[in-house]
Formats: C-alpha cells, sequence, structure tokens
C-alpha cells in the first residue's frame, strides 16, 4: 500500500468514524440503550461507569466514541473507535465505560450474530470450517479495518431510510459478517457455526451450566457426556472462557443471586439458598468477593445509584422543557 492510497484509507475512516458519531447520537438522545432493527443495539453513557457484571451473548461490538474495557476470568479487553469486539458464547463477564462524558459520550454499536446467518455467509462465500480440535478464546478485539467500519456506518445509515431497510438490511448484516470471516478474528466467528471442534462442545457446556447454575456441579457426567476425559474437558473450557468450570458456575449463581435481590426484594439467606448455596455464610463471603461489599449493603448501593440517575435525567428532561 503506498503512502496516497494509506492516506485516503485513514481520511475515510475518520469521516465514517465522524458520522457515525452524529448518527448514534441522533438515534439515541440520552443515556441508555436502544434496539432501532432486530438485533442492532446502540448505546449512549455520559459519564464513566464502575465494573458491571453482566453476560456476553454472541456480537460485534463498534465504539464509536469513547473507550470500555471488558473482563472475562483474568483476561482483560480494552478497545476504542480504532478497534473492535467479537464474541462468539454466551459467558459471565465484568463491563465497564472507561472514557464518557457530557460533551463526547461514550457511543456504541452491538451487532448481534445468529449461527445460522454465519454459517450461510461461510457457505455461500466457499470459507472452510475450522479443524477438528480446535481452541479458539471466545472473545477478542483486534483493529476495525476502514472497510468493515464502512458496512457498519452504511447500516446505520439505514434508520434514517425506513423503507429500504427491509431489502438492504439484511444485505449488509451479511456483508459485515463476511468481512468479519475474512479478517483477523475469522477463525474466532467460524466457531459460532461450526458443528465439530472442541469450542463447540464447550458452547454446550456452557449451555448446561447456565441453565443448571443452581444444581450440583457434576464435572464427570458434563465430561462424559460431551465424550471428553476430565482433564481434556477442563482444559478446553478454560481456554475457551478463561475460566475453569467451577468458577464459571460461581459467576453465574452471584450474579443470579444479585439480580434476585434487586428484582424481588429477597434477603441474602434466601437468595443463597436459592442459587445452590448450602452455606448462607460461604454465599456471602464469595459474594462480597466479587462485588467488592456484602450482598445487602451492595444492593443498597446498587438501589441509590439507580435512584440518583434517576433523579439526575428527571432535572435534564425539566431543564429542556
Amino acid at each position: 500500500m503506498n503512502a496516497s492510497h494509506a492516506k485516503r484509507e485513514a481520511d475515510r475512516a475518520q469521516a465514517n468514524r465522524e458520522e457515525l458519531t452524529e448518527r448514534i447520537a441522533q438515534a439515541i438522545h440520552q443515556d441508555g440503550t436502544s434496539e432501532p432493527l432486530k438485533g442492532l443495539h446502540l448505546h449512549r453513557f455520559s459519564s464513566p461507569m464502575e465494573a458491571c457484571h453482566t453476560a456476553s451473548i454472541p456480537s460485534f461490538c463498534v465504539l464509536a466514541q469513547g473507550s470500555k474495557e471488558i473482563l472475562l476470568g483474568s483476561d482483560r479487553y480494552q478497545y476504542d473507535p480504532a478497534h473492535y469486539l467479537l464474541v462468539t458464547v454466551e459467558l459471565p463477564i465484568i463491563s465497564q465505560i472507561l472514557e464518557a462524558s457530557k460533551a463526547q459520550p461514550c457511543l456504541s454499536f452491538r451487532l448481534d450474530l445468529d449461527a445460522t446467518l454465519v454459517g450461510s455467509v461461510m457457505v455461500e462465500a466457499g470459507y472452510p470450517s475450522v479443524q477438528r480440535g480446535a481452541n479458539v478464546k471466545a472473545i477478542d478485539v483486534s483493529p476495525l479495518d476502514a472497510n468493515l467500519l464502512d458496512a457498519v456506518v452504511r447500516l446505520v445509515r439505514l434508520l434514517d431510510s425506513p423503507a429500504e431497510t427491509h431489502v438492504l438490511a439484511p444485505l449488509i448484516k451479511r456483508e459485515i459478517i463476511y468481512r468479519l470471516l475474512m479478517g483477523t478474528q475469522g477463525n474466532r466467528l467460524r466457531q459460532i457455526a461450526v458443528l465439530g471442534g472442541y469450542t463447540h462442545h464447550i458452547a454446550r457446556a456452557v449451555d448446561r451450566l447456565r441453565k443448571d447454575f443452581n444444581q450440583p456441579l457434576r464435572i464427570e457426567d458434563i465430561a462424559r457426556e460431551l465424550g471428553m476425559s476430565v482433564s481434556g474437558f477442563h482444559h478446553h473450557f478454560k481456554s475457551v472462557t478463561a475460566m475453569s468450570p467451577l468458577q464459571f458456575q460461581k459467576q453465574l449463581r452471584l450474579q443470579e443471586a444479585r439480580r434476585l435481590m434487586l428484582g424481588q426484594n429477597l434477603d441474602a439467606t434466601s437468595v443463597a439458598y436459592r442459587v445452590g448455596y448450602d452455606d448462607a455464610s460461604h454465599f456471602n463471603r464469595e459474594y462480597k468477593r466479587l462485588f467488592g461489599a456484602p450482598p445487602m449493603r451492595d444492593v443498597e448501593r446498587l438501589r441509590e445509584a439507580t435512584r440518583n440517575t434517576a433523579i439526575a435525567v428527571e432535572e435534564l428532561v425539566r431543564t429542556k422543557t
């Protein structure tokens, strides 16, 4: 690539980033999340946010403005407008907004990835499947090239052209998937559709653990069902999720406990037994280790933060009217 071509590509990418920032800001005026098209999510945050425990889903994520950090087990993934995040398995993660302000809010784009659609694009492109037995971690960050960014901008641009959306949106989504397949994370994306290989087995194990998170963990049974040895299952599970099966289950249990206490006003002891703990004091210790405070104090802190946010939004609406 010569210098003049590289400059044109850099200028095109910068123009696309500016347009993406403007269009997301126009599409979502206040902090929060919007889903203007099925599977397309836009987010806006006007201030940095503390680490938030949540669950990932298979998706392609781009920031128009600001920066974020994702923690998966002991691994950290930071990205900004020059990079994209790709996730291929549902996982308990920790997400944090690093850079955001009222003048320059963090603006993000997320496209959910469907295994059937990924497989269809793979077949149409004549792309080979992943070798059986391949191990690919379920999340990573890579540089966002100009062609992929251009497709993202064209998809968001359709929000202003509803009459064209039903025809063009599916085509642009396929283009995005194709460009991801051809890029540095193509092997990771193909794991969504591949029917063989250890990553598919681990995805099945993850689904099983998510559904039965409050049941005793029997590694031997899961490994046998997957046709794997116990040591092999441990190794491949951690290579994909960055956690052991026990750590994974623990995070699922504690996140569900937090949700129940917030949403149903349950006390810590009741929640502990509901999510699978036999010892309430053990639950309290593990909860504090993960969230930084005992259960009820943590929940009260979250409620207070929610009340303060609601008051701030009401004040903002009042001043504008």
